[in-house]
């Protein structure tokens, strides 16, 4: 039997070829450890993550 890799039928890639996913999962995981009020906003261009825009709010008590 032949062995094959999963194929992403959007775009033809195979599961070693998505390693881009597991870098922006990474990059927004460290985000989120440092933001503690705020919005994070991705941008997808043709299946890809190409820029994080962060968003932090401050809380200021009277």
């Amino acid at each position: 039997m032949k062995d094959t890799l999963p194929t992403d039928l959007r775009n033809g890639r195979t599961e070693t070829q998505r390693s881009d996913i597991m870098v922006s999962i990474d990059k927004v995981r460290a985000v989120l450890t440092g933001l503690k009020f705020g919005s994070i906003t991705l941008t997808v261009h043709d299946a890809r993550v190409v820029q994080i825009d962060v968003t932090e709010k401050t809380r200021l008590t009277s």
